[in-house]
């Protein structure tokens, strides 16, 4: 059946499916170029951004409401966010730290990445009812990047974390009184790939109508198969490193699927 389709249809398919396994082998390898940074408590500070006694004082709030909830809530700082986007590289690192516990997904990640001025709430699946993406771009905007602006990281993140501990203790009237956020801006780098994507879908089918036309009648259905003898199948891999880490302190087995809210200053 396929000796009936003309060359030129045959030759745009091909380009096709080359297009899509380069742009998913791209994709997968910017997943891989990042690297994240231990995870040594409750509190990493890969920016440098806190004194010690402050890293304490947060890293012990936290400590008390998951000894209480068992809602594990991490805060992190990052130098930059290695090119990607504040939302990809939470997601990873949740995944990569395995925070909350393997059965309720309970955890929630305060990202910071001061050179790009980007901030994040990612939150676990398990608590994607209790924070919702709503809730988190009130924290972000009312209690966080307001005290970012002045460079007061530490009350920034402290009002940060006390604005998720008193929502996940179902204390949210105060939070719910707060002025409304702004909406999330869509990401530029994702809005230009899934416009280029678009563009090659719709110049293929158009060359693929258009050449089929003018074949006529006969050509039948190739069923193109994927990367690899299982099709497309396998998704993208997490990335970073997995395992337990030194210092007493680990994730539980939890995961996130992009529940949240981001924000700049």
């Amino acid at each position: 059946m396929s000796r009936n389709i003309p060359v030129r249809v045959r030759l745009a398919l091909a380009l096709a499916v080359i297009a899509a396994c380069l742009a998913f082998y791209a994709v997968r390898a910017l997943a891989a170029e990042l690297t994240f940074p231990t995870l040594t408590g409750r509190v990493v500070d890969a920016a440098g951004l806190l004194t010690p006694d402050q890293r304490h004082a947060l890293e012990a709030k936290l400590k008390a409401h998951e000894d209480k909830t068992s809602d594990q809530v991490v805060v992190a700082t990052v130098p930059n966010l290695q090119g990607t986007t504040i939302e990809d590289y939470a997601n990873r690192l949740f995944r990569a730290w395995k925070l909350g516990q393997a059965k309720t997904n309970n955890g929630v990640l305060l990202l910071v990445a001061p050179q790009e001025r980007k901030v994040r709430i990612e939150v676990g699946y398990g608590l994607e009812g209790a924070l919702t993406d709503a809730q988190s771009r009130t924290i972000t905007a009312s209690a966080i990047t307001p005290r970012f602006k002045t460079g007061d990281w530490y009350n920034g993140l402290d009002a940060g974390v006390d604005g998720i501990l008193a929502i996940l203790a179902r204390d949210a009237q105060e939070w719910q009184r707060a002025p409304e956020a702004k909406d999330e801006a869509a990401d530029p780098v994702q809005v230009a790939i899934f416009v280029i994507l678009l563009l090659i879908v719709v110049t293929v089918a158009w060359r693929m109508v258009r050449l089929g036309n003018r074949a006529g009648r006969g050509g039948g259905i190739v069923i193109l198969p994927g990367p690899g003898s299982g099709g497309w199948g396998g998704g993208f891999s997490d990335g970073g490193s997995s395992g337990g880490f030194d210092g007493g302190f680990s994730g539980g087995g939890g995961s996130s699927g992009g529940g949240g809210a981001s924000d700049g200053w």
